[in-house]
């Protein structure tokens, strides 16, 4: 696929090496020059150029691409971009906006007789992962398919986990209540087959469906806990859009050094607290109660920040801690650090965009934070490989685990004996650089 990336901001320099992992002939233009450098390690074009400029889009070979995406940091110019290059003759356009209004579903046919295909608000994508973390508060990543019929879940077991020291093989976990596909020790991911065993300190990837929810909680040993009391540190778009969708029953103040920001804070949400002042202070969070609160999440513009701010918060006695991380290079230290969840925008941004890009019936991609993973939710075909065979006799690709399925609408775990089905929903994680070899499984 030719892709032509406006905006070499973090989210277009992340798409543009993800997609070019997977073949796509793709350029990355910016007008800023600057913002082009240290890539040439990488397969992908760089241009010079202004997205909103005719010529230069033209210069970029527009007209021949089959999704043109603008990323930058301007709604108006992202907008501006897609409808130019939709005249031009690019097949697919998609623009970040940072306008709620304009995701609504009765102005999708309105934006498509623009020019602009596909929207994403890569802000509100990083807040809805933040409330469903507060929501289900004892794992670090909550991933739903299919309207939750199947869940994709990640929880750091300790010593008094019933799954550690068991080897796969055992047949300890032979049941159809989870199915474990990814294990996280240190810097390595596994795919765990029969010599396998979790081990204390492991992060373990499940998935699995609500009704075994507290199944899989005891046996990791977690504990649930109510979450009232929520301190956050930033009020960026992304602390704004946590308010406006957690219930009503938390109770939450945002901590922001900016007067100005404050005071448009305080108009935009009137009934939640918002303080001036500086959460990087330890005496200003001993004040605000750091020490009582339930929750706390660090979304302020600086990654390093958010870390150490939530560390703070562990210290206290914060039971779970929520940090934007924009540096993906700091997602190890931020698991070493113990911080509940992190969350990273353009990550987010990726998979959603990534999806597009697949000759697939894909429904859903997800990114799985600290891991060079994906979990993909897609559907199977008539007359495809996977549903030639049960799974034991499908020879997957190296690093892909397919996890369950959705048939008629009831989710159930795989296993070797499963059969997939034409028209069945699949859920199938993929490690490393795979998604791009499910196309010979489901096409």
């Amino acid at each position: 696929m030719r892709i032509l990336i406006a905006g070499a901001g973090e989210v277009g320099r992340h798409l543009a090496k993800l997609l070019a992992r997977e073949d796509h002939n793709i350029t990355l233009m910016d007008a800023d020059s600057s913002r082009l450098q240290d890539l040439d390690m990488y397969d992908f074009m760089t241009r010079e150029g202004n997205p909103t400029s005719i010529h230069d889009l033209k210069d970029c070979g527009v007209g021949r691409v089959d999704l043109f995406i603008a990323v930058t940091p301007y709604e108006s110019i992202n907008m501006t971009a897609c409808m130019i290059a939709d005249n031009l003759g690019a097949a697919k356009t998609l623009a970040r906006i940072d306008n709620y209004e304009y995701l609504l579903p009765k102005n999708k046919e309105f934006f498509a007789s623009l020019g602009v295909d596909y929207l994403i608000y890569p802000e509100v994508l990083a807040s809805q992962g933040i409330v469903e973390s507060l929501r289900k508060n004892w794992m670090r990543q909550y991933l739903p398919f299919c309207k939750g019929e199947m869940i994709l879940l990640s929880v750091k077991v300790r010593s008094n986990s019933e799954i550690i020291n068991k080897q796969f093989i055992s047949g300890y976990f032979n049941h159809d209540k989870y199915r474990i596909v990814a294990i996280k020790r240190g810097n390595r991911t596994i795919l765990p087959k029969g010599h396998d065993q979790i081990l204390s300190g492991d992060i373990v990837f499940f998935i699995t469906n609500e009704e075994n929810l507290d199944f899989v909680r005891r046996q990791a040993g977690k504990e649930d806990y109510n979450i009232k009391e929520v301190i956050i540190a930033g009020g960026t778009k992304i602390a704004q859009k946590v308010v406006q969708t957690l219930p009503s029953h938390y109770n939450v103040k945002i901590i922001e050094p900016d007067r100005e920001l404050c005071i448009a804070l305080s108009d935009k949400l009137p009934n939640t607290l918002i303080i001036n002042s500086d959460c990087r202070d330890v005496s200003v969070l001993e004040y605000e109660g750091i020490d009582t609160a339930d929750a706390f999440v660090a979304v302020m513009p600086n990654s390093e920040a958010n870390l150490l701010t939530c560390m703070v918060a562990k210290r206290y006695g914060v039971k779970k801690t929520i940090a934007e991380v924009e540096n993906i290079d700091y997602f190890n230290l931020a698991e070493s650090m113990d911080i509940s969840a992190i969350v990273n925008k353009k990550t987010i941004a990726a998979s959603y965009i990534h999806q597009i890009t697949l000759n697939l019936d894909v429904l859903n991609i997800r990114t799985l934070y600290s891991i060079d993973a994906e979990v993909v939710e897609l559907i199977a075909r008539e007359g495809s490989k996977v549903t030639r065979d049960i799974v034991r006799n499908l020879r997957l690709p190296d690093n892909v685990n397919i996890g369950g399925i959705i048939r008629n609408g009831r989710g159930s775990i795989v296993n070797g004996n499963t059969h997939i089905m034409p028209n069945d929903y699949v859920i199938v994680f993929c490690k490393g650089n795979t998604t791009k070899k499910l196309e010979a499984l489901f096409k």
